[in-house]
């Protein structure tokens, strides 16, 4: 049976609240399915998100110049979320820091029931509102942006905590999979991805979990690009904290420049290791002393530190 083929007994049901909360008719017959035909209604389902998304990009677009904005004032972005969104929040701001070498404070992910929760439910956490707006009143500061991820939109301790980020002066988003969230107009940046009820009835780690993840990792490596820390479609500045990490440095410095292998190897060893002055260094020829002038010179930007040896 193909998601086509519905039977004509089957009707959604109508109810008031978000949309991840309806019975999708696409898969009502889904324990009667062999294990192959689930998996296609499974992956039917899941081939519309990435179309999803693509209808909020301007948004997110909005909320990546929010968050550059702050990081360039030395503010902070944070997420906060319940359940599968809080441990996507807490997966995309961990991986920033060996992808990117981003600083450890530049994103900073809060979990309802703390720490735990990251390994196991803690379901009624979600609902305490009084929570999400204490710990924003703990850690969020004017100037900072913080992004709230609810798959309905409605979780209360998410609009607990942008509602005491918004006394706060802070910069808010909220991420959901309810187009009408009512929250929406009580953000600077709304974000809402129409994903439609889920395969199983209420389960949003399924389609809803998967647009969050598709956001969130567009959201930051953008944030990331904007603040230089990609040049071309390369990652400049990775950690070499081990033996494959110091061979990937030398392929992006042999992708970026065009030089051997050898000479990549040497303008690193000349750079004590700092692959941006490696870099700066042989794309503009200079010496590795006027790369490292230039990089401080820029704010580490590397395609304004070869404009500036170029000028």
């Amino acid at each position: 049976m193909t998601t086509d083929q519905v039977p004509s007994e089957v009707r959604p049901v109508v109810r008031v609240g978000a949309p991840t909360e309806l019975r999708n008719p696409l898969s009502a017959d889904l324990d009667l399915l062999s294990t192959r035909d689930m998996l296609t209604v499974i992956n039917d389902a899941d081939r519309r998100v990435p179309a999803a998304v693509a209808g909020v990009l301007d948004q997110t677009a909005a909320a990546v110049d929010l968050a550059v904005t702050a990081l360039r004032a030395g503010r902070r972005v944070h997420y906060f979320g319940a359940g599968t969104s809080g441990r996507l929040g807490v997966l995309d701001a961990v991986e920033l820091i060996p992808t990117f070498n981003s600083p450890r404070h530049w994103f900073c992910a809060h979990v309802a029931g703390g720490r735990d929760a990251m390994w196991q439910a803690v379901e009624d956490a979600e609902d305490d509102h009084r929570a999400g707006a204490a710990e924003a009143t703990d850690c969020v500061g004017a100037g900072d942006v913080v992004v709230g991820l609810a798959a309905s939109g409605r979780t209360p301790y998410v609009l607990g905590a942008l509602a005491a980020s918004r006394a706060r002066q802070a910069a808010t988003v909220l991420l959901c999979a309810n187009p009408e969230a009512e929250a929406a107009r009580e953000v600077d940046v709304f974000i809402g991805v129409d994903t439609g009820p889920e395969v199983i009835t209420g389960s949003t780690r399924m389609k809803a979990g998967t647009a969050q993840k598709l956001v969130l990792n567009a959201f930051s490596t953008a944030v990331m690009v904007r603040l230089g820390r990609v040049y071309s479609n390369l990652m400049i500045d990775v950690v070499a904290t081990n033996a494959k990490l110091r061979g990937r440095m030398i392929t992006i410095l042999v992708e970026a420049t065009g030089c051997s292998e050898e000479l990549s190897r040497r303008a690193l060893h000349e750079a004590d290791g700092d692959l941006k002055t490696a870099l700066v260094s042989l794309v503009s020829g200079a010496a590795v002393t006027e790369a490292r002038d230039a990089l401080a010179r820029s704010d580490d930007q590397v395609r304004d530190a070869l404009a500036l040896l170029a000028s």
